[in-house]
C-alpha cells in the first residue's frame, strides 16, 4: 500500500526534519510546521524506529474543503478507512478547528466518529455498536480555513519517550529537541562534546545514540506495531537491521556536567536504563570550574535562562564563562539555546549563525559559534 504521511514540526526545524526524512531515501514537501512524504508499510516502520527529531508519524487518510456537517460527514465516510482499520478497530477521535466555518471541536469530533462507524459498518457488513476492542488507531481532524486533514497517528507515545528517561528535572528539554540540536550542530560522534548544564542528561544521551547509530526508537513499542496491515515479521526485521547497524566500538568522548549532584544522579540512571552509562562522563561541576577542553570540541547546552526573580546575575556570569572558554579555545564549536536576547553582548561575540526556536512555549535563540578548524 502506498501512503501520504504528515510530520507536524516546531517553527523553525521543518528543514532539519525534512533532511532526516530524506536520509531515509524519501522525498519531502514543506509547509509552515509541516513535512510530507509518502511510502508505504515498511516506511511505516522505519520513520518510527529511526528519526530522531519527530513526535509523530501521522498516516494522511483525507485532505479536503469542508464547510458543513454533512459535506464533513459525508467527506470521511467516503474515504478508504477500511483498508487500514479492521473491524474491531478502537479509535479515539481528536479535533481542532481555526478560522474555520465549522468552529465547534466537539461537533467536529462527534460528526467525525459518526461517519467512522458507519463506513466500518458498511465496509465490514456489521450491525449495533461497533466493538472497539482492538489495535488502537489514534485519528485526528484538523480544521484551518475550513481545510480539513484528516489523519491516523502510527506513533501511539509521542516518538520523544524514547523510554530510557526514568526521571528528570523541573525544565526538562524535549528528546526530539535535544537531537535537531544536535543535528544543528553536526554532530557526528567525531569530536569532543561538552555539555556544562546536563541537567537529566537529555542532550548527552541523544548523542550518544547519534555518535553510536543506536535507532532511537528501538527501546520502545508503537500503536502500529498492533495493526494488521503490517506484518510482524516486517518489524522484526527492521529492529535487526537497525542493532546490526549501531555502532558499539567507536570511539566517543562526551562529558556531562552539572551543578546540582541530584540531576546527575539522575542522569546517570537514565543512561543505565538505556546502555549508555560508560559513553558518557558524568560528574557534578559547576560551570566556572570547566577549563581545559579539547581541540575542535563541541558544546551543545541548553543551559538555565534566568527567567526566576533573582536569577539574572548568576546566569550571566554563566554565560560570560561560556565566552571565556571560546577565547580560551579558539577551535571551540558553541551551540546554545537561551531565552536571552542579549547573549551576544554578554560573551562580547556575534555568533556565526542564530536560528529562532522554541523550547515548549518559551521562544528561543540557538546561538551557533563556529570554531577555527585545525
Amino acid at each position: 500500500m502506498n501512503f501520504k504521511f504528515i510530520v507536524n514540526t516546531p517553527m523553525g526545524l521543518e528543514r532539519v526534519v525534512s533532511d532526516e526524512i530524506k536520509s531515509l531515501g524519501l522525498e519531502t514537501e514543506l509547509e509552515n510546521g509541516r513535512v510530507y512524504f509518502e511510502g508505504d508499510e515498511r516506511t511505516i516502520v522505519e520513520t518510527n524506529l529511526k528519526l530522531r527529531t519527530v513526535d509523530r508519524i501521522r498516516i494522511v487518510l483525507g485532505d479536503f474543503t469542508v464547510k458543513t456537517f454533512d459535506e464533513l460527514f459525508e467527506a470521511v465516510k467516503a474515504l478508504p478507512l477500511s483498508d487500514i482499520l479492521g473491524p474491531n478497530a478502537e479509535f479515539p477521535v481528536t479535533g481542532r478547528s481555526h478560522k474555520s466555518t465549522l468552529y465547534s471541536v466537539p461537533d467536529v469530533q462527534r460528526i467525525t466518529k459518526k461517519a467512522i462507524v458507519e463506513h466500518l459498518k458498511d465496509a465490514f457488513s456489521m450491525t449495533g455498536k461497533l466493538p472497539e476492542d482492538g489495535p488502537r488507531y489514534k485519528i485526528d481532524i484538523n480544521i484551518l480555513k475550513d481545510r480539513a486533514i484528516l489523519t491516523v497517528d502510527t506513533s501511539g507515545d509521542a516518538l520523544h519517550k524514547r523510554g530510557y528517561r526514568l526521571a528528570q528535572g523541573d525544565a526538562p528539554i524535549k528528546e526530539t529537541l535535544a537531537a535537531a540540536m544536535l543535528k544543528l550542530a553536526n554532530y557526528t560522534g567525531e569530536n569532543t562534546l561538552y555539555d556544562p548544564f546536563t541537567g537529566s542528561g537529555t542532550i548527552a544521551l541523544e548523542a550518544a545514540m547519534i555518535a553510536r547509530n543506536i535507532a532511537p526508537g528501538s527501546n520502545r513499542s508503537f500503536d502500529s506495531e498492533s495493526w494488521d496491515i503490517i506484518p510482524e515479521e516486517l518489524w522484526t526485521e527492521v529492529r535487526t537491521e537497525c542493532e546490526n547497524a549501531a555502532d558499539y566500538d567507536k570511539e566517543v568522548k562526551i562529558y556531562a556536567t552539572d551543578i546540582e549532584p541530584g540531576m546527575i544522579d539522575i542522569a546517570i540512571k537514565n543512561a543505565e536504563e538505556v546502555g549508555l552509562e560508560s559513553d558518557i562522563e558524568f560528574s557534578t561541576l559547576d560551570v566556572h570550574d570547566l577549563n581545559a577542553l579539547d581541540k575542535n570540541a563541541q558544546i551543545v547546552t541548553n543551559p538555565p535562562y534566568g527567567e526566576r526573580i533573582g536569577e539574572a546575575k548568576a546566569v550571566e556570569s554563566m554565560y560570560g564563562k561560556i565566552g571565556q572558554l571560546m577565547d580560551d579555545h579558539p577551535t571551540l564549536n558553541v551551540y546554545l539555546m537561551t531565552s536571552s536576547k542579549e547573549f551576544e553582548e554578554i560573551v562580547g561575540k556575534k555568533a556565526t549563525k542564530r536560528r529562532k526556536l522554541f523550547n515548549g512555549y518559551i521562544e528561543t535563540t540557538f546561538y551557533q559559534y563556529w570554531g577555527v578548524k585545525e
